[in-house]
């Protein structure tokens, strides 16, 4: 049988031993490192005690008129334009005044009728008067032509207010303005026929304005008495407009089931009618000191108890936490928490108590109508 050389059974014998112990050092576990879960948060600040909310609206003239005459008939010349400027007394439509004249000049010969009629039962009158002073006639034909006089004197004043009235009526064929201000809309055209009263001419005084907006039904009471009204058009964003709320509908529009709300600006304000218009108000509502802005992403549900993660040297912990409402996107907290502490916004449902974490976003304070805003990108 061959044989191995004796020096090459001792190698092999040295050899086994190191091999063994290379093989056991590979068995063992490598050393566990913590998890360390990236999270978004910000930290908490005290509210300032009011909510600044943005609506928007346009520019409207606070008195506007829909003029139209007095009288129908045909129309027969028209002297402004849309956007003309007018006066007090101008005129601003005609109507033919063929039929009014005719119209006027009857009742001036209903009247000459009736004086003549008058002036014959005076003078009757009288002489029934000087033939009772003489016994020729009784008294009771004196007192029938003493009422034969008083009828025609009331025919009189009868046919001389019908004529007053005609008169009117003439005049009634020109449109005049009843106040200075600027044409909106015209809703005639000449030869068009138009009843009595209708409007055909629109006219805004451009004394005061107000910008219109539409509030939803749950910032009704809240801005009711609304403090700090700032208007801002969006020909000018830099310019501000200090304003005041001047009437809230009591009824829902209904088709956009908002209520209308009008806001008085002062005449001097660089404001035209018909701009687009922002009006920014703090709302009536006082936060306390106590109540804290959080996104809703912040908040976990578990059992029915509401709870934000808590980030304390670098680990969270869950505290439970009292919600006092709703302001904008964020929620209002009253308690569970304090100014100062960081809270998570992202990432809430991968995490558990201890468990350590890494703030992607710089700390951010939420105060009165700041937004959070995530650094480094943020929530996209």
């Amino acid at each position: 049988m061959f044989a191995l050389p004796h020096f090459r059974l001792t190698r092999a014998a040295y050899a086994a031993p190191l091999l063994l112990a290379l093989l056991a050092g590979c068995d063992k576990p490598a050393p566990k490192t913590e998890d360390v879960r990236p999270v978004r948060a910000i930290k908490l600040a005290a509210g300032d005690g009011a909510e600044r909310i943005e609506f928007s609206g346009d520019v409207r003239p606070r008195y506007e008129s829909r003029l139209g005459f007095r009288v129908g008939g045909k129309i027969v010349e028209r002297k402004v334009d849309v956007g003309a400027n007018v006066k007090d007394g101008q005129v601003l439509m005609r109507l033919d005044p063929q039929d009014l004249r005719l119209a006027e000049a009857q009742a001036r010969a209903t009247l000459r009728a009736a004086e003549t009629e008058r002036d014959l039962a005076q003078a009757d009158y009288k002489r029934h008067q000087n033939l009772r002073a003489q016994n020729f006639v009784s008294q009771a034909v004196l007192d029938a032509k003493q009422a034969a006089l008083r009828a025609a004197q009331a025919n009189v004043d009868a046919a001389r207010a019908g004529f007053r009235g005609q008169s009117n009526q003439a005049g009634y064929a020109n449109l005049e303005s009843d106040t200075n201000g600027v044409v909106t809309a015209v809703d005639a055209e000449v030869g068009q026929v138009v009843a009595a009263g209708a409007p055909v001419v629109r006219v805004a005084r451009t004394d005061e304005k107000e910008v219109v907006i539409g509030i939803p039904e749950d910032r009704v009471e809240q801005l009711r008495h609304a403090s700090d009204v700032n208007v801002r058009l969006w020909s000018n964003r830099d310019v501000l407009i200090p304003g005041k709320i001047r009437e809230v509908s009591p009824v829902a529009d209904p088709a956009t089931r908002t209520y209308t709300v009008k806001v008085s600006i002062p005449a001097s304000a660089e404001a035209r009618l018909g701009m687009t218009a922002t009006v920014d108000m703090a709302g009536a509502r006082k936060e306390s000191d106590s109540q804290l802005r959080v996104p809703l992403s912040a908040l976990v549900q578990d059992k029915g108890v509401t709870s934000v993660w808590v980030v304390e040297k670098d680990a969270v912990q869950l505290r439970r936490v009292q919600v006092a409402g709703q302001s904008g996107n964020d929620i209002l907290l009253s308690s569970g928490v304090q100014p100062g502490q960081t809270v998570v916004t992202a990432g809430v449902h991968l995490l558990k108590p201890g468990q350590k974490v890494r703030i992607l976003t710089a700390d951010v304070s939420r105060r009165g109508d700041t937004e959070a805003a995530a650094v480094g990108g943020g929530a996209r």
